[in-house]
């Protein structure tokens, strides 16, 4: 196990040293092909294996991994939307990758994530003697976390304005209600700022444009969500409070959440039993991979495969709502 170095919880890790090593490194480590190829044989010299893969930190690696490792690299699952675009820039994959991010089942977890960041924003807020009600919000993203976190905040009696680049989102968003803007437009009327597209979506010179005094929080790694090349240089950096920096520049100043990293983390990010729908699909992705040989593609399960895995997990957490025989499916 590779525990995410900025969102490992150590109450958690603690009892799994026991059941497995657990290694620290980091996304830059394993990014070096030549330092995972040395990881895999400490590891699995000569074994099959498959990695499940939270966040793309097997890609830039993985095409040296697969010619050169002594064993066999039989696939990856990987399970977030901004690591399967890392797998996607690759063109074709070295070999197979399946994408549990776009798949349905996900769709529980992503909506209780965007709960989870809007609970934790508003703890924050509420440690400066901030209030969430009534403060002007730009939800950058309107994916499944974005559309989650604009309608928990509607909710909330919130006014929500969309950035999105992708036109069907867009669409989407605008039919749901939401007025939309451009980045630019949006960042200068805005208290809140929610960055929910894992594809760096501010940039320093966006950061100078945001409204006097703004928040900032992010559903990802800093590293994902944000360029902040230069930020050093132009950006003085104070903490205000627990996990609140805020940051000084010539034309103002901001505060930014958690170091831009995903805020519901600072709390357990509890998602309840939604993630075991995600955590049976890695899995039943990970059988695929040992049961059967697959040429270098993506792939995701099938439709029967996934209402095995709903019908499961009803059965297991919600009995009573089931009105159908168990699905049976031979995998």
């Amino acid at each position: 196990m590779v525990p995410k170095p900025k969102s490992v919880q150590q109450s958690i890790r603690r009892p799994l040293e026991g059941l497995a090593p657990c290694d620290d490194l980091t996304r830059g480590e394993l990014a070096q092909p030549e330092a995972l190829l040395e990881y895999l044989e400490l590891r699995a010299a000569g074994q099959p294996v498959v990695p499940l893969d939270v966040g793309g930190y097997f890609a830039p690696g993985l095409a040296r991994a697969c010619t050169g490792f002594s064993g066999q690299i039989l696939g990856v699952v990987e399970d977030t939307e901004n690591g399967l675009r890392r797998y996607e820039s690759l063109g074709k994959p070295p070999c197979a990758v399946y994408n549990v991010a776009r798949s349905p089942l996900k769709e529980a977890e992503d909506r209780h994530v965007g709960e989870s960041i809007v609970f934790s924003t508003e703890a924050l807020l509420r440690s400066t003697g901030e209030v969430l009600t009534g403060r002007p919000t730009c939800v950058i993203g309107y994916g499944k976390i974005g559309s989650s976190i604009a309608d928990t905040l509607h909710g909330r009696r919130v006014p929500v304005t969309v950035v999105e680049r992708n036109p069907l989102r867009l669409v989407n968003a605008l039919s749901a209600g939401y007025p939309a803007a451009r980045l630019h437009d949006a960042l200068a009327e805005a208290e809140l700022v929610f960055c929910a597209t894992g594809d760096r979506c501010l940039s320093t010179a966006d950061l100078r444009l945001l409204r006097e005094g703004a928040y900032v929080a992010s559903v990802t790694s800093a590293d994902d969500e944000f360029d902040l090349t230069g930020m050093d240089e132009e950006f003085t950096g104070e903490p205000v409070a627990e996990h609140i920096t805020r940051y000084r520049h010539r034309g103002g100043s901001f505060h930014l959440l958690h170091e831009g990293n995903a805020v519901n983390f600072l709390h357990g990010s509890a998602l309840g039993p939604s993630i075991h729908l995600v955590q049976a699909e890695m899995l039943l992705a990970l059988t695929q991979l040992v049961n059967v040989a697959h040429p270098p593609g993506f792939y995701e399960l099938s439709a029967d495969l996934r209402h095995h895995i709903a019908d499961a997990w009803l059965s297991t957490f919600h009995p009573a709502s089931r009105t159908h025989s168990p699905v049976t499916v031979r995998s």
